[in-house]
C-alpha cells in the first residue's frame, strides 16, 4: 500500500447515514406497491387435496391469487439446488409454491396480491387448504433409523453420506490407530438448531418495464448477482434485461444467501403479469418458518491418545439435520467435518457425516457455518483428554498445536471449495501465550479460591479454532476516476453492515494515494458491476478487498503514464500523494489526478474548461500520435477480478470466566477475551465490531437460542416473546489482541474475520461451565433449567 490508511482504526463511514434515519432498506422502498402475502402451511407434513379460493375474491382491493396451477411451467418447477456434491445423491429443493405435499411448517401454498398488505393478509385469511395430515419426523435420530419418510423417494431420509480419512504417517487407518492407542474414549455431542435472525427480514421488489421489457429488482440479499441470474433463467429473461440491487441490509449472516427464494421468483413474475410494482417483505414469523435454520448435529466421537494428551486418532461420525430441503447443499456438514481439525496436527483422522432431512425448516450457512459444531467436538474432545489425564487443559492443547515452522500445514482433506485444505499461515503457540495471558489462565486458581470463600462458583473456559476464508471462485472490482478528482469504487458483492463502505475506501485510498473523503463505494449493484459471486464465509475483504487493490493498480499504472507524458518525465520518477502526482526531487512539477482524469479522455468538444484541456487540439505529446493509444479506453478506470488460489486460514482462541448460581443454576459471563489473527489488518476498529458481533451471537447460541420444535413439527416459540436472544445486558465486556500473519495468497496479505467472533463461543463456555460445576457439559445451548438438571442428575448417580 501506499499510504498510511491501510491498518488505521477509521471511522465507519456508513453510520452518520443510518444512524439519523437516512437508510434506504427494502421495506423504505415502493411505497405505492402492490403488496405480495402468502398462504403457509400450517403443517410439517401433509398432503394438499384441494385449495379454495373463492372466500378471497370478494375482499376490496383484490388483485390476484396463485397457487400451484398458476405457475407456467419454467416457474413451477424446484428451485435450483445451488451447490450440487457427489455425495449429495438425493438432493431435494422446494417449488416456489407446494404442489402436492408440504414438508415443513411454513411452506408457501398459495400467493395473494393486493392493494396493500393488510388486505393481502386478510385474503389470505379465507383462502381454505384442505389437507391430509401425514406422520412428520423431527428427531435427526429417528429420521435417521427408519422413521416416516420426509421425501417418498429418498432411502432412510438421508440426503447424502460422505468419508473423509486421512490415515497415520505410516498410513495406518484412524480406527486401527485408536484401537491400539494407550488410552481412549468415547462419547457423544449435540448442538441444537438455533437461526440467524438478523433485525431487517428478507424482502423483495419488483418492477417490470413493458416498454423495453427489462425487470428491475431490489431484494434484501446477500448475492445480488446470483439472485439475478436466477430470476432471469426462471423467467425465461436475457441477462442483460435483468437488474438486480441490494439496497440498505438489515443483517444477514447467511439467511439471505440462499437465492431465489420462492419470493425472489414469484414477486418479479407477478410483477410482469400484472404490469405493476409488487413488492414483499418477511414478518418475523415468516422468517421463523419460513426462511431457514442451521447448527443441529448430533456428534459421536471415538479418540486414541497417549500420556501427553497428543491426539493419535480420531474418528467421528456426524448425523446433520438438513430440515425439509437442502437447496445450499451439504456445506454445512463438509465444513464440519474438516474444520472440525482446527489448529492440530492429529495423527490419524476419520469423519463420517450423513445429512438427513426432517420435517422442519431447511438448514443453510448461518455465521460461521459448520465451524461451531466442529470446534465443539474437537475442544470438548481436548477437554476430555486433559480431565483423563489428569493435566492443564492448554497443556494439551499445546501437545497438539501446528507449529509456526510447519506452514503450508496440509491436512490432506478437501474443504468446501474443493480445493486441498491447507493453511497457509498462523502461529497457533503464540495465540495459546497470549489468550493465557489476556484471560489470567496461569493465576485463576488463586482467583477460584478467593472467591469461593464467600460462596461462589467460577470456572474457566476456553476453546481454539481454524478458520476457512476467502473462498472461491472469484469477485471483481472496478475502480474509476472522474475529472472532478473523485474516486468511484464498485464491488458485486453485497453488504448487511461490516464496514464494506470504508475498509474497500481505505484499499482504494492507499492504493491511488487520495485523501479517504474523495472516495465512494457502491456494492451489490448489478448495474454497476454485474459479475459477482456473494457475501459469506468471510471473504469479502479477502476477494473483492483483492481485486479492488488489483484495479487499483491497474488505475495508478495508466495515470502515472499519462502524468509522465504531460510532466515529459519518466513514470519511474513520479510520486502519487493527496491526489497530486509529482516529478520526486522537482517540487513544481506535479500534475493533479482530476487532471490526469482528464486527459485520459480526449474529448472533442469543451463542455467546461476542465474538458477543454482534453480536446483534440490540446492532447498531450506528440500531434502525429493518437489521443488515446491503440487496444487503450479512454477514461482513468480500471477493473480487475480476483480468483483465490485455494482459501485463506483465519484463526484465533478465545476464553471466558464464568459464574453459576448455586441456587438458580443462572450463568453469568464475568470476563471474555479474544486472541484473533486474520493476517494484515485493513481496519482494526472494524475488526473488532465484527469479533464482538460474533461473540454476542456467540453467546446467544450457547445460552439462549433454540428452536423448540414439538413431535408434531410445529415450532413452539416461533416469535421473540418466546425465542431467547441475549440482551446487551448478558454480554460481556470483550478484550481483544491481535496478532498478524499475513497470508502469502492473496496481494493483501489479509484473512477473513466476519464470522471468527461466533465460532468457538459454545465450546468455550461448555469448557467453563463444566470447570465450575464439575458435571460433563455434552450439548448446548446450556439454560439455567438444564443446568438444574445436571446438577440433580449428577447427585442421583453420587
Amino acid at each position: 500500500m501506499t499510504a498510511k490508511l491501510f491498518g488505521e482504526p477509521v471511522g465507519r463511514r456508513e453510520d452518520p447515514r443510518l444512524l439519523t434515519g437516512r437508510g434506504r432498506y427494502l421495506d423504505d422502498l415502493g411505497s405505492g406497491a402492490l403488496a405480495a402475502a402468502f398462504v403457509r402451511s400450517p403443517h410439517a407434513h401433509a398432503r394438499i387435496r384441494d385449495i379454495d379460493v373463492s372466500g378471497a375474491l370478494d375482499v376490496e382491493g383484490l388483485v390476484a391469487v396463485y397457487t400451484f396451477e398458476d405457475l407456467p411451467p419454467r416457474i413451477a418447477e424446484p428451485l435450483p439446488l445451488l451447490i450440487p456434491h457427489p455425495a449429495l445423491a438425493h438432493g431435494r429443493t422446494a417449488r416456489p409454491l407446494a404442489k402436492d405435499v408440504v414438508r415443513h411448517v411454513g411452506e408457501p401454498v398459495a400467493m395473494v396480491v393486493a392493494d396493500d398488505r393488510y388486505l393481502a393478509e386478510d385474503a389470505c385469511a379465507l383462502i381454505r387448504v384442505d389437507y391430509e395430515p401425514r406422520e412428520p419426523v423431527v428427531d435427526v435420530e429417528q429420521a435417521a433409523e427408519g422413521g416416516p419418510a420426509v421425501h417418498e423417494d429418498v432411502p432412510g431420509n438421508v440426503a447424502a453420506h460422505l468419508v473423509q480419512e486421512v490415515p497415520s504417517a505410516a498410513g495406518v487407518p484412524a480406527r486401527q490407530v485408536i484401537e491400539s492407542a494407550p488410552y481412549t474414549l468415547a462419547f457423544r455431542l449435540d448442538i441444537e438448531r438455533s437461526a440467524p435472525m438478523p433485525l431487517e427480514g428478507r424482502g423483495v421488489l419488483a418492477r417490470w418495464d413493458l416498454d423495453d421489457r427489462s425487470l428491475r429488482v431490489y431484494s434484501s440479499t446477500q448475492t445480488s448477482t446470483g439472485v439475478r441470474m436466477a430470476i432471469a433463467a426462471r423467467l425465461g429473461l436475457p441477462l442483460p434485461s435483468v437488474e438486480v440491487i441490494a439496497p440498505d441490509v438489515g443483517g444477514g449472516f447467511g439467511v439471505k444467501l440462499v437465492h431465489p427464494w420462492p419470493e425472489e421468483v414469484l414477486v418479479p413474475w407477478a410483477a410482469m403479469v400484472l404490469g405493476r410494482e409488487v413488492k414483499w417483505a418477511e414478518d418475523r414469523r415468516e422468517h421463523f418458518v419460513a426462511s431457514s435454520h442451521e447448527r443441529g448435529q448430533a456428534q459421536f466421537v471415538r479418540v486414541g491418545f497417549d500420556g501427553e494428551g497428543r491426539v493419535l486418532g480420531l474418528d467421528v461420525t456426524i448425523l446433520h439435520d438438513h430440515g425439509a430441503y437442502t437447496p445450499y447443499g451439504i456445506i454445512v456438514p463438509i465444513v464440519t467435518s474438516t474444520q472440525l481439525l482446527g489448529p492440530y496436527r492429529i495423527g490419524a483422522y476419520r469423519v463420517e457425516f450423513s445429512s438427513v432431512y426432517t420435517n422442519t425448516v431447511q438448514v443453510t450457512p448461518y455465521r460461521g457455518a459448520g465451524r461451531p459444531q466442529g470446534v465443539f467436538c474437537m475442544e470438548r474432545t481436548m477437554d476430555r483428554i486433559a480431565a483423563y489425564l489428569d493435566l492443564d487443559r492448554t497443556a494439551v492443547r499445546a501437545a497438539n498445536l501446528i507449529q509456526p515452522g510447519e506452514f503450508p500445514y496440509d491436512q490432506r482433506m478437501t474443504f468446501q471449495d474443493g480445493r486441498p485444505l491447507i493453511y497457509d499461515s498462523g502461529d497457533y503457540p503464540e495465540s495459546l501465550r497470549m489468550i493465557k495471558e489476556l484471560i489470567g489462565w496461569d493465576s485463576f486458581a488463586e482467583y477460584r479460591e478467593a472467591v469461593a470463600a464467600a460462596g461462589r462458583r467460577v470456572g474457566i473456559g476456553i476453546g481454539c479454532y481454524v478458520e476457512g476464508t476467502g473462498v472461491g471462485p472469484y469477485e471483481g472490482g472496478h475502480v474509476q476516476v472522474t475529472p472532478d478528482g473523485r474516486v468511484h469504487v464498485s464491488t458485486g458483492l453485497t453488504s448487511q453492515g461490516q464496514g464494506h463502505e470504508t475498509v474497500f475506501a481505505q484499499i482504494a485510498a492507499g492504493e491511488l494515494g487520495v485523501p479517504l473523503d474523495r472516495v465512494s463505494v457502491v456494492t451489490g449493484d448489478t448495474r454497476r458491476l454485474g459479475y459477482a459471486t456473494g457475501t459469506f464465509a468471510s471473504r469479502a475483504a479477502v476477494v473483492s478487498g483483492s481485486a479492488i487493490a488489483l484495479a487499483c493498480r491497474k488505475v495508478r499504472e495508466k495515470a502515472l503514464r499519462i502524468a509522465a507524458e504531460a510532466l515529459e518525465a519518466d513514470p519511474a520518477d513520479l510520486v502519487l500523494e493527496d491526489g497530486v502526482i509529482r516529478v520526486a526531487g522537482s517540487p513544481g512539477a506535479a500534475i493533479e489526478l482530476a487532471t490526469v482524469a482528464t486527459l485520459a479522455n480526449p474529448l472533442r468538444y469543451a463542455f467546461d474548461a476542465e474538458a477543454a484541456r482534453a480536446t483534440q487540439f490540446a492532447a498531450p505529446g506528440d500531434p502525429d500520435r493518437p489521443p488515446i493509444a491503440e487496444g487503450e479506453e479512454p477514461g482513468l478506470e480500471g477493473r480487475a477480478y480476483y480468483s483465490p488460489l485455494r482459501s485463506t486460514f483465519a484463526s484465533g482462541m478465545h476464553a471466558a470466566i464464568v459464574e453459576t448460581d448455586p441456587d438458580t443454576a443462572e450463568i453469568k459471563i464475568l470476563r471474555y477475551a479474544v486472541v484473533h489473527d486474520c493476517g494484515r489488518l485493513i481496519n482494526p476498529m472494524i475488526v473488532e465490531g465484527q469479533i464482538h458481533g460474533g461473540v454476542a451471537q456467540g453467546v446467544g447460541g450457547a445460552l439462549y437460542e433454540r428452536m423448540a420444535y414439538d413431535s408434531h413439527g410445529q415450532l413452539r416459540n416461533a416469535s421473540f416473546m418466546d425465542f431467547l436472544m441475549p440482551y446487551a445486558t448478558e454480554i460481556p465486556h470483550i478484550e481483544t489482541a491481535h496478532l498478524e500473519t499475513p497470508s502469502p495468497l492473496n496481494p493483501l496479505g489479509v484473512k477473513g474475520a466476519g464470522e471468527a467472533g461466533v465460532i468457538p463461543v459454545a465450546a468455550v463456555i461448555a469448557g467453563a461451565v463444566e470447570d465450575a460445576e464439575g458435571i460433563v457439559i455434552d450439548r448446548m445451548p446450556l439454560s439455567p433449567s438444564d443446568l438444574f438438571r445436571l446438577r440433580e442428575e449428577a447427585a442421583r448417580r453420587r
